[in-house]
């Protein structure tokens, strides 16, 4: 389970092990023998050299950084990437490791840590009306009406309004742990960092969330937008091996604090992730993340949109 105390135990490197070897035993054996891949990046330009960026990304299918990255690599100029990934994916105790041996910043939501708990607890996978009941209890959500889900007898010996409570106490620290590594990725290990800010997989565009534009306010670091281009149709499963064809990234221009964000850049101190942040600059948060989605929007394909 990814928890406090696992976050506390990932050490980031400026020059993972894990992706250098993806990407000389598996991607260019992959790209250039076994399929044909072209990865185009138009206005590469855009990304900064002399400086550490958030790059954010639609994101259309399982593996659609790895081209990004492994062209990047290739071209010796630019410095490696950790990205934002989902704590479900670490739930496989070797898909895990592998993902810090590649310095990814593992991010566990509050869905998911019911669903560990839930786990752990009643020995069984949490079914889709105990987790709406559970959520809606720790959202502040009230049994309003008939039709909203109750908690089962089982589920209350366990969600007790205590345990919600530690719930919503242990996902904020866990947040501030997740910050504080994505910090040292930017500034102590000269990281790249890549987000996708729909928060899961889409081949169409959907809506953005506030945590990109929470972290570049805290941190005033530029936002690279970029859209990615058909490579949902070169990894099209769950493997992770690319059929032949096309990929294309657009670089659109970067987004600061110094230009299209200033109107909303935040000149106090404030703690990254926390509800009360959330709730003060709810507004500056959501007005980036709309900058955000449509400087995306605007890189895309129509058949994206």
């Amino acid at each position: 389970m990814v928890d406090l105390e696992y976050l506390k135990k990932i050490k980031l490197v400026s020059r993972p092990l894990g992706q250098r070897i993806v990407a000389r035993l598996l991607l260019a054996p992959n790209y250039h023998f076994f399929s044909k891949v072209h990865i185009r990046i138009e206005n590469v330009e855009n990304i900064p050299q002399g400086e550490t960026v958030i790059l954010a990304m639609n994101h259309t299918d399982r593996y659609n950084y790895w081209p990004l990255q492994y062209k990047l690599w290739s071209m010796k100029c630019f410095p490696f990437t950790t990205a934002w990934v989902k704590g479900k994916y670490y739930r496989n105790a070797t898909i895990g490791k592998f993902m810090d041996w590649c310095s990814m910043i593992p991010v566990p939501s509050m869905g998911y840590l019911v669903e560990e708990f839930y786990r752990i607890y009643l020995k069984k996978r949490i079914d889709d009306i105990q987790y709406r009941a559970i959520k809606d209890r720790i959202d502040g959500k009230n049994r309003e009406t008939e039709s909203t889900p109750a908690l089962s007898e089982e589920s209350s010996r366990i969600f007790t309004d205590q345990f919600i409570e530690y719930l919503r106490t242990n996902h904020e620290e866990i947040m501030e742990k997740v910050a504080e590594l994505s910090r040292k990725a930017l500034f102590e290990q000269k990281l790249n960092l890549i987000i996708f800010p729909e928060g899961t997989r889409s081949t169409t565009l959907g809506a953005g969330r506030t945590g990109i534009a929470q972290f570049a306010l805290h941190t005033e670091k530029k936002i690279i937008p970029i859209g990615c281009n058909n490579s949902e149709a070169l990894y099209s499963g769950n493997l992770p091996f690319a059929k032949s064809g096309t990929v294309t990234y657009r670089v659109g221009g970067p987004l600061s604090v110094e230009n299209q964000l200033a109107a909303y850049r935040i000149r106090e101190p404030f703690r990254l992730f926390s509800k009360e942040s959330q709730k003060r600059f709810s507004e500056n948060f959501e007005r980036v993340t709309d900058i955000v989605m449509e400087s995306i929007r605007k890189l895309l394909d129509e058949k994206y949109h």
